[in-house]
């Protein structure tokens, strides 16, 4: 697949961070992301259950959506099983982004994954007949009997697609539900339907250099006791970007934070509402270098301040 000009300018951009951070004596020898996760990463409970989650998941849009070569999928594969190994858990993907979920369905039965990993897909349908058709084809897609999460893609019909989804939960085909944005312009109807609805589930857009969610939705998700998703968690560019050629500050060893990727990552899940962010992931260097934001420490309140004067400024 080819990518817009800013992903490739981002992918690039992340790889320079990795090799240049292969050799620098902050890291271990072979660098930070070749050495596995500690057996226990962080986890946070998922408030309607008290199930632990580790906090850094795998995004699947754009990354998945077409099926690649045999070379391609065997990448993709050593990607989910890096994960999985180093204490991964959540891998989210929708119907909407191509050939994702049959992507992941092929990976993880070829993997034997599936009792590994917390499975999030979303239903983006309008009325009953067409969100129901595109939930089924979902199952057939990702080759599981369960979902544990479906939410309402960008609150498309969603009083009527919430209202499958407790059947399914009901009967026992889907263990959470939720619903999902990741365009402010719906946070006003967002947070009012997150008001009236039981929810176990929101995901949402939050990043260092966007932080509207934390306004007054995040505070919300902890108050109605919902977990929080968080998409887009390197934003929508700019933050990798912005640090090209930079080095990691030197207090971010205070926190344990080994790579640019780990500074955005823990900046994020060290947000009291927030159980899991997704970053797209696609190699499993990658992988490990996402999954170590889980490991060791968490930045504290003022740390986090610190964090986000120091992008302000960039």
């Amino acid at each position: 697949m080819t990518l817009p000009e800013s992903n490739r300018a981002r992918v690039s951009t992340r790889r320079r961070f990795l090799a240049a951070a292969a050799a620098a004596t902050l890291a271990p020898a072979g660098g930070a992301w070749a050495q596995p996760a500690p057996a226990a990463p962080l986890r946070k409970p998922i408030p309607s259950s008290g199930e632990p989650l580790t906090v850094i998941g795998i995004g699947t849009a754009r990354r998945y959506e077409r099926t690649p070569d045999e070379a391609g999928m065997a990448v993709l594969r050593d990607t989910l099983r890096r994960f999985a190994a180093a204490g991964g858990q959540v891998v989210d993907t929708a119907p909407s982004y191509g050939d994702a979920e049959s992507v992941l369905g092929a990976l993880i039965e070829s993997a034997g994954l599936r009792d590994a990993l917390f499975l999030a897909t979303k239903v983006g349908a309008e009325g009953r007949e067409a969100g129901r058709a595109q939930i089924e084809r979902s199952f057939e897609r990702l080759r599981t009997a369960r979902i544990d999460l479906i939410a309402v893609h960008n609150l498309r019909d969603v009083a009527t697609q919430l209202h499958t989804l407790r059947e399914l939960k009901q009967a026992g085909r889907i263990r959470y539900l939720g619903i999902t944005t990741s365009f402010d312009a719906q946070y006003a109807e967002f947070e009012r339907v997150m008001a009236r609805e039981t929810l176990d589930f929101i995901q949402v857009d939050y990043a260092l250099d966007n932080r509207a969610a934390a306004e007054r939705i995040l505070p919300l998700a902890r108050e109605r006791g919902m977990a929080a998703m968080i998409n887009l968690p390197f934003g929508r560019g700019r933050l990798f970007r912005a640090v090209q050629g930079k080095a990691l500050p030197e207090w971010a060893a205070e926190f344990d934070c080994r790579s640019w990727a780990q500074f955005f990552l823990k900046y994020i899940v060290a947000h009291p509402a927030v159980t899991c962010a997704i970053p797209g992931t696609a190699t499993p260097e990658y992988a490990a270098d996402n999954i170590g934001a889980a490991a060791g420490r968490l930045p504290d309140a003022a740390a986090r301040k610190r964090m986000e004067a120091f992008v302000d400024a960039l």
